[in-house]
């Protein structure tokens, strides 16, 4: 037994030795510049998107947005990833009130979703630049993509000292090969890719989707709530609706502008919104109107996180929206005595329809993943 052992061992020496030689001194594929186009999947949403002029997605752009939004050197002290205040588990959220960067301090809004951004309309119509955050402070998404970086309430990092650790890196070297046809690593390279990247997060395999392709139905209740959805209030008349349409409409269920959505009364405003960017008194606790798709899996709800829970949202626009100078227009019958006066079986069936805009594939797809 002794010699057949012998042989064994040699020969699976030989073969580990081998493979590590084969492994280790094989020719390095160089990268080269690869422009394949990256082909939104339009069946999901077909209507657009509408992406700006200067945008051509492809394969290797998305691909280093991507390691970009992984990537924790981002951070002061390596520690966070734009990941990690956009979970695709919560909806590209972080489930919390407020996010905490890397020193432990708190920021003062809530983290907001960034699927469909590809999807977004300017912002007070065509030609308008488009705002991005709450107060829509960024015009593009690649400015976005990068004023968390520098945040130092987030992950108070110079865009600098990024470019430093990128460019030290040859696996990023490579990539930005790929991407941009040369290994220079800049800010606005890294702007446009996590734009890419963030261009490329598709929601809308919804139950709400599927109904429209004629491939689902929906429920008794679902139905009661998406009639109350689409439909005014006008008691006069003899109409009862929701009126969320007004400002949740499109494919996205969202008009991509800015409100007061009658959170506070005016003594009480504490964040002053669209107004810090514009100064126009008119934007006063104004905030970006947010998609409704997913919305029940992106909790807690509005700009600071107030609600946890969609009957909470649904009760203040039903009986609790509070007046002031700037709260919009659109919710003045949610202003009369009384609010819109929904059925607790009317806000059941508005939940139930809302929980249909739920698409279950976002939060798995391997596209979004490391």
């Amino acid at each position: 037994m002794e010699t057949p052992y012998k042989v064994f061992v040699a020969i699976a020496a030989l073969a580990i030795i081998t493979a590590c030689t084969s492994t280790t001194d094989a020719p390095k594929e160089p990268a080269v510049y690869d422009p394949t186009p990256y082909v939104l999947d339009r069946q999901l949403l077909p209507q657009g998107p509408p992406l700006p002029a200067n945008v051509t997605l492809t394969q290797q752009t998305v691909l280093l947005g991507k390691m970009l939004f992984h990537e924790k050197m981002l951070s002061k002290d390596n520690s966070q990833a734009c990941v990690d205040c956009h979970l695709q588990r919560d909806a590209f959220t972080d489930a919390r009130r407020f996010s905490v960067g890397v020193e432990g301090k708190e920021g003062g809004r809530q983290a907001m979703t960034i699927f469909n951004v590809a999807w977004m309309r300017p912002a007070g119509g065509p030609g308008v630049a488009r705002g991005f955050f709450w107060d829509g402070r960024a015009a593009t998404l690649r400015e976005q993509s990068l004023m968390p970086i520098q945040d130092p309430l987030e992950m108070n990092e110079t865009l600098e000292n990024c470019v430093a650790k990128l460019s030290a890196s040859e696996k990023y070297r490579d990539q930005f090969i790929r991407a941009f046809g040369d290994d220079t690593v800049t800010s606005e390279r890294m702007g446009i890719a996590m734009e890419q990247f963030m261009f490329s997060i598709v929601s809308g395999n919804s139950k709400f989707d599927r109904v429209g392709a004629s491939t689902a139905a929906y429920t008794p209740e679902e139905q009661r709530g998406r009639d109350l959805y689409f439909s005014e209030m006008d008691p006069d008349n003899n109409l009862r609706g929701a009126e969320c349409f007004h400002c949740h409409n499109g494919p996205n269920f969202t008009n991509d502008g800015f409100m007061n959505n009658g959170l506070d009364a005016e003594a009480d405003f504490t964040d002053l919104g669209r107004f810090d960017v514009t100064g126009n008194p008119q934007d006063r606790a104004r905030f970006k109107v947010t998609s409704l798709r997913n919305i029940e899996k992106s909790s807690p709800f509005m700009h600071d996180g107030r609600f946890t829970t969609l009957e909470e949202v649904v009760d203040h626009y039903n009986t609790g929206v509070k007046p002031s100078s700037t709260v919009d227009n659109q919710l003045r019958l949610n202003l009369r005595p009384g609010g819109l006066g929904l059925t607790e079986q009317e806000k059941s069936d508005l939940i139930a329809f809302l929980k249909t805009l739920t698409d279950e594939t976002l939060f798995t797809n391997p596209e979004y993943q490391p």
